[in-house]
């Protein structure tokens, strides 16, 4: 299995590799147009010598190809470098654990991880449904900072599988004093890259946009 150094290392190679073979051959062209023209300006008649405006058409057609030369060296430049930065990017978060500011309930308790605000005397974990509803609200020890939510709303039905977030509310005398998203530690397993955004898979099967994560572990 190749791990994402290698990875890394084996793309930039070969974004390399075919740069500079590109590069390469219009460099080729580049010489050997300088030095046709050069044989040509030393050998001609000097009875019918070239004419101004051939000679300036062969000049731009040269300044064509060293322009050509130097823009493909520059995009080879920033092709390699967008690539190593991207790969190094998504190989960074595959591994690492994740809160989100949603997550997956598929029936089976959730153990939420958050700390209440340092001066709050009671808290509370707001549980709201993929449409913003608040399906729950309960009671959290204000020295806890892991807890379990079983899935059972405040009226004792059972919630349906589906997306939920959470919050944790910090009181202090009965005044909120701090809201916190907070939510269940979950590992990437795949990151990808498309439309300029990155997506992470977890591991529980939910796919989440980075902008989405709240916090993050190793």
């Amino acid at each position: 299995m190749i791990n994402p150094t290698q990875a890394t290392t084996q793309a930039n190679t070969q974004v390399t590799s075919a740069s500079q073979s590109r590069t390469s051959s219009i460099a080729s062209d580049f010489d050997t147009f300088l030095l046709l023209m050069t044989t040509q300006a030393q050998n001609q008649d000097p009875l019918e010598p070239i004419g101004s405006a051939e000679y300036a058409s062969q000049l731009a057609q040269f300044s064509m190809v060293e322009q050509q030369v130097q823009t493909n060296d520059r995009l080879s430049e920033l092709a390699l470098t967008l690539g190593s930065v991207k790969l190094d990017e998504l190989a960074n978060w595959v591994g690492m654990s994740v809160q989100t500011t949603s997550f997956q309930f598929d029936g089976d308790p959730v153990t939420m991880h958050g700390q209440a605000a340092a001066e709050a005397d009671s808290a509370e974990m707001v549980i709201v449904d993929s449409e913003g509803t608040e399906v729950d609200r309960v009671s959290i020890p204000v020295t806890q900072s892991e807890f379990t939510w079983d899935g059972v709303a405040s009226d004792g039905s059972t919630l349906p599988p589906g997306s939920y977030s959470a919050t944790l509310e910090s009181y202090y005398e009965d005044e909120l004093i701090s809201t916190l998203s907070v939510s269940p530690f979950s590992k990437v397993v795949e990151a990808q890259a498309a439309d300029g955004t990155v997506s992470l898979t977890l591991e529980n099967g939910q796919s989440v946009p980075v902008w989405m994560v709240t916090l993050v572990s190793t």
